[in-house]
């Protein structure tokens, strides 16, 4: 009897093991408890509904409950159906049998919901502007998630809730230009913390990437922090207009390639107001190049071919609402010569530090107006410190460049928006030009006015300019509004590599940028004066005279007149409208080792004077030349030459290193003399023993570029009226 009883339990254990575990492991099928579940879902949420299907019952040992699951459920909220994978939950086998059970959890899995469907949802279900402000941007997109809810005993979800979940495919526009294309993330979402991870979109061509981003419900106010990583190429170039303003709007860029990685925290208000920015990035500028036409660094680094490039640059960026950081360093080049470039600059209520470093070695530097150049591969450094005001005003507090025994400081230089010279604390200049001559210049501000000083200074360079381009003032163009005295005190100031003024005073006046008065007074080492004024009238004339007791190194640099000697200089030019007009006159001076000349009386076959040309040189006592100025432009109106030997007479004109063209006529004084039958006839000396070879003059053309000019000379027998008229009022003055 004990046997059969034990076996009827064994077999009843053993049914009841299997039963245990099919319903542990497999389950059953049932609809008997849908409604239930659909009364605890709505009790407490009247605008929720479910269709449900059949539920699927599991047991759980562990705690003596069942876990009760149903797929492919719909979810109806508002009337809005919501397609769900599952829903799960777990209750106790006591409320089961009772078939009053309470619902303490519950894990819902969606399918593929459209984000659009998700928000006309909660639109409905709690309207305010945020929502309606996302429901207008977000265009297209899905989403799914894996939701963990806990109830009370009276049905209402517990703050401990729990979503899962991803996005894919979103699309978000607004204001028309803007719009966020493949956006994906990772999410979870607890109470009042929001974590996104492994986000990825694209904004104006340029992929976005982020580890993880964490927003925080702060009742009033939400707090994002987070990183993003980017990259950026010529391709995606177009969004750099949205950190710059437009400022480079027409930076024509060849080639970019830069990675960023930004750390960034951010509070934004229920009314989409963000405030308290602050970013951190680290920015790895591989490299960039972009066409940039300047003439004026073409005229400083004259290898420069209207192309910039960086490479390897790393740059550190912080910024808030009160302050922005970058640091940066790296190369640049510039026709293929690599240079290292390092800056910093720091932002306080809009008003921009900064100090940068350029170290020139590859590349050549030329300043021009000092007659200054660096060689290539000659070390250099070029440091600028100042500020941009909020005001645009820029303000240069120092500005150093050193090479070797070379120096040049600026102090206190203040500009205008457009980077035009307002005024300047100090100017000291220590180094040797390209005429291998050593200038010392120091200029100080005195309130309004300056003073210059200079142990030795090297004018020639800007001799040369006044002569060849009178109309011209590159340096006085980055001048706006100059207004002041200059008093200047040189003790020699060379005007070429060997001639110098000793002990050079004077004054100069400008007005609206403008020279308005010069008054200048030196000697010569010989002690032959050299006087220079200049002077406006009334009728905005500018009126210049110069007086030199040595015409030599003046005269000289006038191209196309070579072989001056001794003589006096008297010039006389009056200017308006960049058009100036003038005269200059050389008393008692001599030719000698002219090829030009030379080469002309050869050819006429006045050997006699070409022998003296050769030799001691022929005296002139009048030289007068008639010229005006304009632009590049140099048109002689007349040059006549008299003398003992011969007279000259030229017209024509000069581009500024391009071409010479001069035309005029050469007459032996013989003829003169013929002429106005006051002198006896020379003959031989002056026209050759040959029969036949004496004629009044010849006439003669000059052409081409200035180091390479071309002569051709034609015999003359009757002087032109003009010749005459200029001969005859010079011998009558004389």
């Amino acid at each position: 009897m004990i046997k059969k009883i034990l076996k009827y339990i064994t077999f009843i254990l053993f049914i009841l093991s299997i039963i245990t575990i099919y319903l542990a492991y497999i389950g059953i099928e049932t609809k008997k408890f849908n409604h239930l579940i659909q009364d605890e879902i709505s009790k407490n949420n009247k605008d929720i509904n479910i269709k449900l299907k059949n539920i699927k019952i599991l047991l759980n040992l562990k705690n003596f409950s069942v876990n009760l699951k149903t797929k492919d459920p719909i979810l109806v909220l508002n009337e809005k159906d919501l397609k769900l994978d599952y829903i799960k939950t777990n209750v106790s086998i006591n409320s089961l049998i009772k078939e009053k059970f309470l619902i303490e959890n519950l894990k819902i899995l969606t399918k593929e919901v459209q984000l659009k469907d998700i928000l006309s949802i909660s639109f409905k279900y709690k309207s305010n502007p945020q929502l309606y402000i996302l429901k207008k941007i977000i265009k297209d997109g899905y989403m799914v998630a894996d939701i963990d809810l806990n109830f009370n005993r009276e049905g209402k979800i517990l703050d401990n809730y729990k979503i899962d979940g991803f996005v894919k495919r979103g699309q978000l526009k607004w204001l028309k230009k803007h719009s966020i294309e493949n956006l994906n993330f990772d999410f979870q979402i607890k109470r009042k913390e929001y974590f996104l991870k492994n986000l990825n979109a694209e904004y104006k061509k340029v992929k976005f990437l982020s580890e993880s981003i964490k927003i925080k419900d702060n009742n009033k106010f939400f707090e994002v922090e987070g990183n993003l990583k980017n990259t950026l190429d010529k391709s995606n170039a177009e969004i750099l207009k949205l950190f710059t303003n437009n400022y480079f709007e027409n930076l024509d860029i060849k080639s970019l390639d830069l990675t960023s990685d930004n750390n960034f925290s951010f509070k934004i208000n229920k009314k989409f107001k963000f405030f308290d920015f602050n970013v951190k990035s680290k920015l790895n500028l591989n490299k960039l190049i972009y066409n940039l036409n300047s003439l004026q660094l073409k005229n400083i680094i004259p290898e420069y071919e209207n192309k910039i490039e960086f490479q390897n640059h790393k740059i550190d960026i912080f910024f808030n609402k009160e302050k922005l950081s970058i640091k940066g360093i790296g190369k640049f080049v510039i026709n293929k010569d690599l240079d290292q470039l390092e800056y910093k600059i720091i932002n306080n209520n809009n008003n921009y530090d900064f100090e940068t470093k350029i170290n020139f070695r590859s590349n050549s530097i030329f300043f021009d107006f000092l007659d200054y150049k660096k060689e290539k591969n000659t070390e250099s450094l070029l440091s600028l410190k100042g500020s941009f005001k909020k005001n645009k005003k820029l303000f240069l507090k120092e500005i150093i460049f050193n090479e070797k025994k070379n120096e040049f400081l600026i102090e206190n230089l203040f500009l205008d928006k457009n980077f035009i010279f307002n005024k300047v604390n100090l100017i000291k200049f220590n180094y040797i030009n390209s005429n291998k001559l050593k200038n010392q210049i120091i200029i100080k501000r005195n309130k309004n006015n300056y003073n210059l000083k200079s142990e030795n200074f090297d004018a020639t360079k800007l001799v040369d300019n006044m002569i060849n381009s009178p109309g011209e003032n590159d340096l006085l163009d980055l001048v706006d509004n100059f207004n002041s005295k200059i008093k200047f005190n040189i003790d020699k100031a060379y005007l070429d590599k060997k001639t110098y003024l000793k002990n050079v005073n004077g004054l100069l006046v400008f007005s609206q940028s403008k020279l308005y008065k010069l008054d200048l007074k030196s000697k010569f080492p010989n002690n032959k004066d050299f006087r220079m004024t200049v002077n406006t009238n009334n009728n905005n004339e500018k009126v210049t005279t110069l007086f030199s007791g040595y015409a030599k190194p003046l005269v000289k640099k006038y191209k196309f007149i070579k072989g001056f000697e001794e003589g006096l200089l008297d010039f006389y030019s009056v200017k308006k409208n960049n058009i100036s007009n003038s005269k200059l006159r050389i008393y008692d001076f001599k030719l000698k080792e002219v090829p030009a000349l030379t080469k002309i009386l050869t050819l006429a076959s006045l050997q006699g004077i070409a022998d003296l040309l050769t030799g001691e040189g022929i005296r002139f006592s009048d030289f007068e030349m008639t010229f005006s100025n304009k632009n590049q432009l140099m048109t002689i109106e007349e040059i006549y030459s008299i003398g003992p030997a011969i007279s000259i007479m030229m017209e024509g004109y000069v581009e500024k290193n391009k071409l010479v063209s001069l035309r005029g006529t050469l007459v032996p004084a013989t003829t003169i003399n013929k002429f106005v039958g006051s002198l006896p006839i020379v003959g031989n000396i002056l026209v050759g023993k040959k029969t036949g070879e004496g004629v009044f003059g010849v006439s003669f053309k000059i052409k081409g570029p200035p180091k390479d000019l071309k002569t051709t000379v034609n015999p003359i027998k009757t002087l032109t009226p003009r010749f005459i008229t200029r001969t005859l009022e010079k011998i009558k003055k004389n």
